[in-house]
């Protein structure tokens, strides 16, 4: 315990006396969000052209169906799944793997639905047909709720995104309907002698299938959009607080070249006591970096005309998701100061390091929008893991089961860290 306290007094006072490397910690992430998600503002609104896989499920096995998948499929843009390990994708499944972010987006047409369509066309036939004096009546629907084809969204699908898939499978509907209708008008007029039209206006109204978004989570309301502020502030306050490598890594050579690390070590018990200690001081440090990160993201940003940021809902995912991203930071960052001799070493391996597990972490973009075998990469990275939990919480209003998976993976890493670097300085010392 001696060890511990005596551990956590003196990095509290290398930091008071670190003037710069305060401002390393708190001031430079302020202004890296900041600039970031101002300049990501506006490109950050668009998806790249990139081939997005798309869950359908076709419960009506209509002309609907078939026109919509067919259409999708024209684009260029979607694969089409229908099916995984060869069994048809049912609507509560597509709803589960969209909303845990597996699946960009899942269109559900009901059943029925095409019967719909052809009874609203049969409808405005009959209509058109009495205005002209002829006797047809073709069948017609009674009553009923009107259906919807349902489609579901990863709630950090971009709103751009959300919009142009819209409009797509508006399109789609609309022209459904439309030939249904000019078809049973055709075949009228080619089997019936008619008189000449009147000049009323007919009431027509070809829509009688919408379309409507609804939301994966327990929530009626549709998720938090995904803009730059969403991603920007918490995907830079990770690297910010992996950026803690720099003053742990510098003091811990600093100890071992002054003797202040041997004097500590002469304290009796166990060398893990001073690792402990390190790792309590800087994982608070860390925690609170993030959450004054978050507070940018939530007053400073609408200040300069950006969106608000939005923590969802689950505060306690929330500590347990920044503690974790602070320990794995915090042994990577004991890790480097225990393995490197000198502070040049040290400090040029750790900063190149972030920066480049950032980037293939999906910190500058989105993973989505990089090639296959970088995404696989990308996964290996701690840092993305962190940003995962951090939408899993915020876009996707998830909680503590949602997340566990990926704060284990931070803290193992940790962990493992830190018993390389125990293990190394243990040779070191005999």
């Amino acid at each position: 315990m001696l060890r511990l306290l005596a551990t956590i007094r003196k990095e509290w006072q290398l930091l008071l006396r670190d003037k710069m490397g305060l401002i390393l910690l708190f001031v430079m992430p302020l202004v890296l969000i900041t600039v970031m998600a101002l300049i990501q503002d506006a490109p950050f609104k668009d998806y790249q052209e990139i081939k997005f896989d798309i869950l359908t499920v076709d419960n009506d096995h209509g002309r609907l169906g078939r026109h919509v998948k067919e259409g999708l499929e024209a684009g260029g843009q979607f694969n089409i799944i229908d099916s995984l390990d060869g069994k048809p994708i049912t609507a509560e499944h597509a709803k589960e793997l969209v909303n845990e972010g597996k699946y960009k987006i899942s269109i559900i047409v009901p059943a029925g639905a095409t019967a719909a369509i052809v009874s609203n066309a049969n409808r405005i036939v009959n209509d058109i047909s009495h205005r002209m004096g002829m006797t047809v009546s073709l069948p017609v629907k009674k009553g009923g709720d009107s259906l919807n084809v349902i489609i579901y969204f990863d709630p950090a699908a971009k709103k751009a995104f959300k919009g142009a898939i819209h409009q797509a499978l508006d399109n789609f509907l609309t022209q459904v309907e439309t030939e249904m209708l000019l078809d049973r008008i055709r075949g009228q007029l080619h089997n019936k002698d008619v008189p000449e039209a009147g000049t009323d206006t007919l009431p027509i109204r070809l829509q009688a299938v919408g379309l409507q978004e609804h939301s994966t989570g327990s929530s009626k309301e549709i998720d938090v959009i995904s803009n730059s502020v969403q991603h920007n502030v918490p995907a830079w306050s990770i690297f910010a607080m992996f950026f803690i490598v720099i003053p742990i890594a510098g003091n811990m050579i600093r100890e071992r070249e002054d003797g202040s690390l041997l004097r500590m070590k002469l304290i009796p018990g166990s060398y893990l006591a001073i690792l402990a200690g390190k790792m309590l001081f800087f994982v608070g440090i860390c925690v609170l970096q993030f959450y004054l990160m978050m507070l940018v993201g939530i007053y400073l940003m609408p200040l300069l005309d950006l969106p608000q940021l939005v923590m969802g809902h689950h505060h306690g995912a929330t500590i347990l998701v920044a503690s974790g991203i602070g320990l794995a930071a915090t042994a990577y960052g004991i890790l480097i100061g225990t393995l490197f001799k000198t502070p040049n070493q040290a400090l040029n391996f750790g900063a190149i390091s972030i920066v480049i597990l950032s980037a293939i972490g999906g910190i500058w973009i989105p993973l989505e929008v990089m090639p296959a075998k970088m995404q696989v990469l990308g996964h290996l990275s701690p840092l993305s893991w962190g940003l995962d939990a951090i939408n899993d919480i915020y876009l996707r209003n998830g909680d503590i089961d949602y997340v566990w998976k990926n704060v284990l993976r931070l803290i193992l890493t940790g962990l493992a860290m830190l018993a390389i670097a125990g293990w190394v300085e243990k040779r070191r010392m005999n």
